[in-house]
């Protein structure tokens, strides 16, 4: 029995250690908490000299901007086998012991493994965020909050959703859409999110692979103000099931950030709120037409504030597209 009682203590040492290992995020003691948006690595594993620029991008970027959080926002590898191309991708964030999240994109599990081993390989990774929601659909669904500098309460939220692949509906072509039990998912946490925070909503940003059908109407609109390359009409589903409504009825979202169409990197206002696209971090495993090459989306929070900023971090290091959502944002014209 005593040495059933010594097993039973070092057992709850072990899952205490890897309790106090998940690192919380909090904002910095100048008030900021910076994001690194990586996408579209298209790693491929049977093509390492041409994916090599991916990695060399990663490990660039996180040199020069040293994040509070790294995103990966889809289609991260692009061949068998697949966790190898994973463990290579994650490696530059691991080495430097820094958080992490992942949502998956369309081509993730067209390799050798499904998406729900691809997130338990992502799951037993240091660093690694990230944790499946049950009960919804979709592998990578989970939320984040950012601490205050001094203080336990959520300062800020981060939503992470998966966008699926491709439309299983015979009749309906093209993209996968995010799920009504999905949306529900998000309204339901943004209330209590609101609720502890008597009824103010939280500063928030969502973040998934596939853009939203209003990425076409704010691409394309002359009220919308655009900041950015846009190369390519965006390949949203054909359907919408209304996540960004929710969003402007929930009144905490204040960005949203994708990937999925490498030849777009612009944010754009649309009633309020910044859809943007990161920018292609891959090497040539796939089309990429941007000048100036791969790169990074770096997005800056300020504690207590419903602003952000927003730039492009380039492989050569140079900076681009600096922007401010409070001055990105136009006014609501008053009838």
């Amino acid at each position: 029995m005593k040495m059933k009682g010594i097993f039973i203590l070092l057992l709850t040492c072990f899952a205490l250690q890897l309790t106090a290992q998940q690192p919380t995020l909090r904002f910095n003691k100048q008030g900021s908490f910076k994001i690194v948006q990586f996408t579209d690595l298209h790693y491929s594993v049977e093509k390492e000299t041409v994916s090599a620029a991916a990695l060399e991008c990663i490990n660039k970027v996180l040199d020069l901007e040293k994040p509070d959080l790294v995103v990966f926002t889809g289609d991260l590898v692009y061949s068998k086998p697949a966790k190898e191309g994973l463990t290579r991708v994650l490696k530059p964030v691991v080495d430097r012991k820094l958080p992490f999240a992942v949502v998956w994109g369309n081509h993730d599990d067209e390799q050798d493994l499904s998406r729900a081993v691809l997130q338990s390989v992502v799951e037993q990774t240091p660093g690694c965020l990230g944790k499946k929601t049950d009960g919804i659909p979709g592998e990578s669904n989970y939320i984040l909050t950012i601490q205050p500098n001094s203080g336990n309460q959520a300062s800020a939220v981060l939503y992470f959703m998966d966008s699926h692949a491709y439309s299983a509906l015979p009749q309906v072509k093209g993209y996968d859409w995010i799920k009504p039990a999905q949306i529900q998912w998000y309204i339901d946490a943004s209330k209590r999110f609101t609720d502890a925070n008597e009824g103010k909503p939280l500063p928030a940003l969502a973040f998934f692979h596939i853009p939203l059908p209003e990425y076409n109407q704010a691409a394309s609109s002359e009220n919308s103000h655009l900041v950015g390359y846009r190369f390519e009409k965006p390949c949203a589903p054909e359907l919408n099931t209304g996540l960004f409504t929710a969003m402007l009825t929930a009144g905490d979202v204040m960005g949203v950030f994708v990937g999925h169409d490498h030849d777009n990197d612009f944010v754009a206002d649309w009633k309020g709120i910044a859809l943007g696209y990161g920018r292609f971090s891959g090497g040539n495993t796939e089309y990429n037409n941007l000048p100036e090459g791969n790169g990074a989306r770096v997005i800056v929070l300020k504690e207590n504030t419903r602003d952000f900023t927003s730039w492009i971090r380039l492989r050569s290091g140079e900076i681009m597209q600096n922007i401010q959502l409070s001055k990105l944002i136009k006014p609501a014209k008053k009838d």
